[in-house]
């Protein structure tokens, strides 16, 4: 009877309560097929569906909410009239990164608007201790973090071939050692916040920064101010990139469709949101946007695998920075737990997806994956109000975050050139002598 209660308490912990809350969030999505694909972020609030979608995200973000209080042992008063007010914020954050224009030109996304309405409501008002209760940023990053597995194929990594899963690979390992070094070594940036940094410019940007915190204890503040730095800096490269690609690939290569697939591998494996990579390889050509958006899947499917080996690191550290020997309990205890349950819903999202039992919609795409990538911006869009609200803007443009900024700049830089090089011999040399 101890040994089960002293089980059950280790079970009580916001990564396992997440972890148990994220089936049903999973089991709906794999039900979205009968919901019509289920309720959707609108970008027109003019009919009665999009006002009925806002109310359905709200009822499935409060039940939630208020799920993992009770489980946690929160308290539960006021909660309500709190999350009402979040939730109004981040409705209005989803709908402007939604509009067409704004998500496919400017690649900017709905969690880009959550942290500024965030940090203008923390730094222009006073908060008021009502409004308080609702304001659990790590939570919701936990649950949309899970939501955000079911949308991550590993088909994807099977379509670009081992030329594009080798890029991924090699630009991630090289690139990540890269940034965590400079930030290291040169800029003195702390660890967790340097992973997390890292974790950002070489994978997919805001998933890979949140996950990577997660697993390294990335303050909210730091977490924020990074989350910040990727949203502002894609918005130049989705201009930059096409154009640098249509300037210097054609001294690479005068095969047309070798250039194709070297601008698109090197547009999807450098810009750091999924949205900036659509946006940007388009501009390049179809054949480039197909190439940018398959290796841009392919390096996303890496977050676990970052996850696991920042944690892996951690375990050789012990208490005062010695080191230690590790092992897979020490591993056990460093790794968060609801990295697992993401990991677990990609697998079984694929699974389903090979075996025909998701279903396509009218656009050609996957109404399971879509309603779970809805969920994830959902809860993202959450957080990042929430993390908004906690942070002062004195605090961003401290000594600390400039140097934060000036090693995200140096390993962009970096990750440019580097991708380059990997792009023309694996897409202009490796692959043509293979095919």
């Amino acid at each position: 009877m101890k040994n089960m209660k002293s089980f059950l308490q280790k079970l009580q912990t916001e990564d396992w309560v997440v972890t148990f809350l994220s089936i049903p969030l999973l089991i709906l999505a794999g039900c979205a097929s009968w919901m019509n694909g289920g309720p959707k972020i609108p970008t027109d609030l003019s009919s009665t569906k999009a006002w009925i979608d806002i109310a359905t995200l709200f009822v499935i973000a409060i039940i939630t909410l208020y799920a993992g209080n009770r489980l946690l042992s929160r308290p539960l008063r006021g909660i309500l009239r709190s999350f009402i007010v979040i939730f109004t914020i981040a409705a209005l954050a989803m709908w402007i990164g939604s509009n067409p224009y704004i998500k496919s030109e400017l690649g900017l996304e709905p969690v880009f608007f959550s942290v500024i309405f965030g940090l203008v409501i923390r730094n222009c008002f006073h908060i008021p201790d009502w409004l308080k209760p609702a304001i659990q940023g790590e939570f919701f990053i936990k649950t949309g973090v899970v939501c955000l597995g079911a949308t991550i194929m590993i088909s994807d990594v099977l379509k670009s071939g081992a030329v594009g899963l080798l890029q991924a690979c090699v630009v991630v390992t090289v690139v990540w050692f890269f940034a965590y070094l400079i930030s290291r070594k040169i800029f003195k940036v702390e660890r967790a916040t340097a992973m997390t940094l890292s974790s950002g410019v070489t994978i997919c940007g805001v998933s890979a920064c949140i996950t990577a915190a997660g697993v390294a204890g990335t303050d909210k503040k730091s977490l924020s101010y990074i989350v910040s730095v990727v949203l502002i800096i894609v918005v130049p490269m989705i201009y930059l990139m096409p154009w640098l690609a249509n300037a210097i690939v054609p001294l690479l290569s005068s095969d047309p469709l070798t250039q194709q697939e070297i601008a698109g591998a090197w547009i999807g494996g450098t810009i750091d949101t999924t949205s900036g990579v659509a946006a940007s390889s388009e501009m390049a050509g179809e054949i480039a946007n197909r190439t940018a958006i398959v290796v841009k899947a392919t390096q996303n499917v890496l977050i676990g695998v970052v996850a696991f080996f920042i944690a892996l690191y951690l375990s050789t550290k012990g208490e005062g920075g010695s080191s230690q020997r590790p092992s897979l309990k020490i591993v056990w205890e460093k790794f968060p737990k609801f990295i697992l349950a993401f990991v677990v819903a990609s697998l079984v999202f694929s699974l389903l997806k090979e075996a025909d039992l998701l279903t396509l919609n009218a656009k050609g795409k996957l109404m399971e994956t879509s309603f779970a990538k809805t969920l994830s911006t959902l809860f993202f869009s959450l957080a990042f109000v929430c993390i908004g609200m906690d942070t002062r803007l004195k605090e961003i443009v401290s000594r600390e975050n400039r140097k934060i900024l000036f090693s995200f700049i140096s390993a962009q830089v970096f990750n440019i050139a580097f991708t380059l090089l990997m792009a023309w011999l694996l897409f202009g040399v490796v692959k043509p002598l293979i095919a």
